[in-house]
């Protein structure tokens, strides 16, 4: 060969193996055939906390506030009405001795024998009633005197008559009366009358009225269309009842579980922590009727598919109020109260606590498999209260695990300190939690790629990107900080060795009664809606997959470089890849990916695409998916693609591989 000839053949390879090298250099790699971690059934979850009115007001149906005269102005919500030449009074009775936890009762006394006089219940900010809808109305009642018939009616925001029903109260014993009648119109300001006509006297107690359409037609159920929100995400697991309404703002405040579950009549009512927590935001009618209690936290859990995850007072009230605590030697109250959920959950229906879960209708444990010990506590006293927790749990209980927390911050002294003593410990799940802007969230993606893989595994119980500033009441629920948490959870998702459960937090807020923002859900009396951050939670979720496996650029995870944020995941039940792209630039980006160790894949793949051009964007309840997924259909020539990732989007790509 000639000199030219092989100078020739020299400069040819040097420029395919240049532009080959460039090729693989530009390309990123997911190594399928390489998983690097296990995805924990539970990484995507829910937390709930009775905030924004999220319990009574929201997901638990009831319609009437009050309803059993218990809050500390036992008529609040209620004003006394009356028709024609109705005359009457009303009077507070106390009934300790036969029922402690709900004593109050009234007395209404109707004197005379035309028109009519009762008591005008005004509902959570009105109360939301559909045209054509079946109402259950139900009270406890006696008659005291006289021959006075109950008269229901349900009235619009303009006072007119849209349903009617009547009872006939007979008997000197407390007993239930129950009477439904539909809805002759939607209204989300209706209001309930309940009076008397005639002369006589009725002594009443849990006024409540219900729609038909609860979840599952449960009586005494839950607002269907934010349970099925909640349901359409697939969570891994829903953490209850909280937050900081487990501490209380004292202890007598504190969240008791044993007084949630029974008979609903006989559930003490308290005030509810967030009720004057913000000056901004006061609610003195935020209280909690305990209607939705610990076995209705179960059964929902069991019914949308996810584990339940129940948080117990661990002696300490909350640090930012009261900061009051048990001694250390006076926990046992408070351990065995721990101890009795794991029966009431778990137990046969011939021990206490399990028995009492059958009397409620679910002969059949619930499986609890995890418990948390304490909220948001922090330092040397809570170090040393979830030890003595961990003791007696482990001991009676070691198949159970227990989440324990590093407090409220994402770092500093205070978190350090409890990560040192908890890893000390062999915890099982450390909680962290993060309410930070949006900037954190993306330069925090990496968090957990330096965590210790042998040491406790971690909750990401409770984040959420604040668009203003933590606690400010100008909060958004933005397309920025929805965007920015995709970011941060490609980074959960990569580090699942480590990361095995995570939630946004809160979880929902009525429009009109809330106490912080941003939320995952908002609703009114009416209707609801995800937010642009529920869209990324339910993206994630509905992926989720089994393994994580390598996505590497130029050998490296793609974490904010050119404002890309990149995971990876397989399914082995579907044989599905599962690629998430984040792009948070505004100009839309070219991503070659390249499937290795497979032998061949489908070329119908699935993409799913969330994006805005307006980092500002909003969904509300105007315009509930005005920043939502669309899922298109995709064709692949092979092994080797092009994925198009529009400007400031979140992009999930589905394939099938063999």
């Amino acid at each position: 060969m000639c000199f030219m000839k092989k100078v020739c053949y020299v400069i040819l390879f040097v420029l395919v193996t240049n532009f080959c090298f460039a090729q693989k250099k530009d390309v990123v790699s997911i190594q399928v055939n390489k998983p690097v971690a296990e995805i924990q059934p539970t990484m995507w979850g829910l937390f709930f906390e009775d905030i924004n009115f999220a319990a009574d007001g929201g997901i638990y149906a009831e319609l009437v506030k009050n309803r059993s005269f218990e809050f500390d102005n036992p008529m609040m919500a209620w004003k006394e009405v009356k028709t024609g030449s109705g005359k009457g009074r009303c009077q507070i009775l106390n009934r300790e001795h036969d029922n402690p936890n709900n004593p109050r009762y009234i007395s209404l006394i109707s004197e005379s024998a035309s028109g009519t006089f009762g008591l005008k219940n005004e509902g959570f900010r009105g109360m939301g009633v559909k045209k054509d809808l079946q109402y259950h109305f139900s009270v406890i009642a006696r008659k005291v005197s006289g021959d006075a018939k109950l008269k229901i009616e349900l009235l619009s925001s303009d006072n007119a008559k849209i349903g009617e029903a009547s009872v006939v109260v007979s008997g000197s014993d407390w007993k239930k009366y129950e009477v439904s009648f539909k809805s002759t119109a939607t209204d989300a300001k209706a209001s309930l009358k309940v009076e008397l006509e005639g002369i006589g006297a009725l002594d009443l107690d849990m006024v409540s009225l219900f729609p038909s359409d609860t979840w599952k037609n449960r009586p005494n159920g839950l607002r269907s269309d934010l349970v099925q929100l909640l349901a359409d995400v697939k969570p891994g697991f829903i953490r209850f009842p909280g937050g900081c309404i487990v501490e209380g703002r004292d202890l007598a405040n504190r969240y008791q579980w044993k007084k949630t579950v029974g008979k609903v009549e006989e559930r003490k009512v308290i005030v509810n922590r967030w009720n004057t927590e913000f000056k901004h935001r006061l609610t003195p009618d935020y209280f909690q009727s305990y209607g939705l209690g610990f076995f209705e936290y179960f059964l929902l859990s069991e019914d949308i598919g996810a584990e339940p995850l129940p948080i117990m007072n661990c002696g300490m009230a909350c640090q930012y109020n009261t900061s009051e605590m048990v001694e250390v030697h006076q926990l046992e109250p408070y351990i065995q109260d721990a101890l009795d959920l794991i029966e009431f959950a778990n137990g046969a229906a011939d021990t206490k606590w399990g028995r009492l879960r059958a009397d409620m209708g679910h002969p059949a444990p619930f499986n609890l498999k995890m418990i948390g010990v304490g909220n948001e506590q922090w330092d040397v006293q809570y170090i040393e209260r979830y030890k003595a927790f961990v003791k007696v749990l482990k001991e009676k209980y070691p198949q159970i695990k227990i989440v324990t927390g590093s407090g409220p911050s994402a770092d500093g002294e205070m978190f350090d300190f409890a990560w040192g003593e908890l890893k000390t410990l062999k915890a099982d799940l450390v909680d962290e939690h993060y309410y930070q802007n949006p900037s954190w969230f993306l330069n925090n993606s990496q968090r957990y790629d330096k965590y210790d893989r042998n040491g406790p595994k971690v909750f990401a119980g409770e984040y959420a990107a604040q668009s203003k500033a933590t606690c400010s009441p100008d909060n958004k629920n933005t397309w920025l900080c929805a965007l920015s948490e995709a970011a941060f959870m490609t980074g959960l998702e990569r580090n699942a060795a480590v990361v095995q459960m995570a939630s946004y937090a809160p979880l929902f807020a009525h429009t009109e009664a809330w106490q912080w923002a941003p939320n995952m859900i908002w609703f009114d009396n009416l209707k609801s809606y995800g937010t642009t951050n529920y869209y990324v939670q339910k993206m994630f979720s509905n992926n989720k997959g089994t393994s994580v496996v390598p996505a590497l650029k130029d050998g490296q995870a793609l974490v904010g470089k050119d404002s890309l944020y990149v995971s990876s995941v397989i399914d082995a039940k579907t044989n599905e890849v599962i690629i998430k792209i984040v792009n948070a630039s505004s100009t839309a980006k070219k991503t070659k990916i390249s499937l290795e160790g497979v032998k061949s894949i489908e070329k119908n793949a699935k993409l799913q695409v969330l994006s805005s051009k307006d980092l500002n964007s909003v969904n509300s309840l105007e315009q509930p998916t005005a920043v939502s997924t669309i899922e298109k259909a995709l064709t692949l020539a092979g092994k080797q693609f092009e994925i198009s990732s529009d400007a400031l989007s979140f992009t999930i790509v589905k394939v099938k591989y063999k």
